[in-house]
């Protein structure tokens, strides 16, 4: 009876030693990554982030009937049924998830809830692309994206746009950047910078330089790169008339003091006598009418027709 006490004694102290050392990582293992603090930590990326103004989907699985579409509140928060008010700004969709878990299973709802959710619209992770672009709007571009892929995602540019656009960054909107859209000989793009969720790109519109007066079709051209001169432009205006005043031309020119008039003379510009001038973005070339011209022009035509007339009527 003594060797079976002892054997029965040793049993018990071996089988509380077992208990013990399998009881102890568990709860060590609980305590250091509980469910609430996975869903309390911060995404590492910013721009996975869900944030006020984006729609999420949220459905848990095996209970079809729990699944709604709710926007995320200024406050950043959302409010579903039965689960109320939940912060999720700032969670990516699986911690979001998690939280919602935690939740369900508190409120007792759900014993072990398997919930999804899905950032169906971003509000404020899209980047945005205005200005001269086919589609303005707010395109959900995640990952590292280029200025040429948030343009692509516009449709690309209009017509009308210049090579200047402007980029204004969410975290330094006060330090607005601005880009030269440039090409190489190959065609290449020389300058395309990376762009960050929640970035602005504002695509300008090109210059206009206008034509006016006595040239035979007055016209706006589109100042599609820096270099325009005088002689293009006229040959963009189909040139000038046999009535123009060559010698009084002018260049009307915007300036942060207002319209400044410039002299031309277009007949030493043509004949090489004097520099062909550069154009800018809003200039208005004026060529005048030369009275003195117009009125022989008609005496001209006025004398042409009388002896048409002559010659029709001693044909009879």
């Amino acid at each position: 009876m003594t060797i079976n006490l002892a054997l029965k004694t040793i049993s018990s102290c071996l089988l509380l030693l077992v208990l013990t050392v399998f009881s102890f990582p568990q709860s060590t293992s609980s305590a250091a990554t509980p469910k609430s603090a996975t869903a309390d930590q911060r995404p590492v990326s910013a721009t996975l982030g869900i944030h006020d103004g984006d729609l999420l989907e949220v459905s848990v699985s095996g209970a079809p009937e729990y699944h709604y579409e709710v926007r995320v509140s200024p406050h950043g928060d959302i409010s579903l049924p039965m689960a109320g008010k939940l912060v999720v700004d700032g969670l990516s969709p699986s911690q979001a998830e998690a939280a919602l878990d935690q939740r369900l299973q508190q409120k007792g709802i759900f014993n072990d809830p398997q919930s999804s959710v899905f950032v169906k619209e971003y509000a404020t992770e899209g980047i945005s692309v205005l200005g001269e672009v086919r589609k303005p709007g707010i395109y959900p571009l995640m990952g590292k994206r280029t200025l040429l892929d948030a343009i692509s995602a516009a449709s690309g540019t209009t017509d009308k746009a210049g090579t200047d656009v402007t980029i204004t960054h969410r975290d330094r909107p006060e330090n607005p950047q601005t880009v030269t859209l440039s090409y190489d000989e190959s065609g290449q793009v020389v300058s395309n910078p990376d762009l960050q969720a929640g970035d602005t790109v504002v695509v300008s519109k090109a210059g206009m330089v206008y034509v006016i007066g006595d040239v035979k079709e007055p016209t706006g051209i589109i100042l599609e790169n820096s270099h325009l001169s005088v002689l293009q432009a006229l040959a963009m205006a189909h040139g000038t008339n046999p009535t123009a005043k060559l010698g009084s031309a002018k260049l009307i020119r915007k300036t942060p003091n207002g319209a400044q008039e410039i002299s031309i003379r277009l007949d030493k510009i043509l004949s090489s006598k004097s520099p062909d001038l550069p154009l800018l973005a809003n200039d208005v070339l004026f060529v005048p009418n030369s009275v003195t011209k117009t009125a022989t022009r008609r005496g001209l035509e006025a004398m042409v027709q009388a002896v048409t007339g002559m010659t029709i009527y001693g044909s009879f």
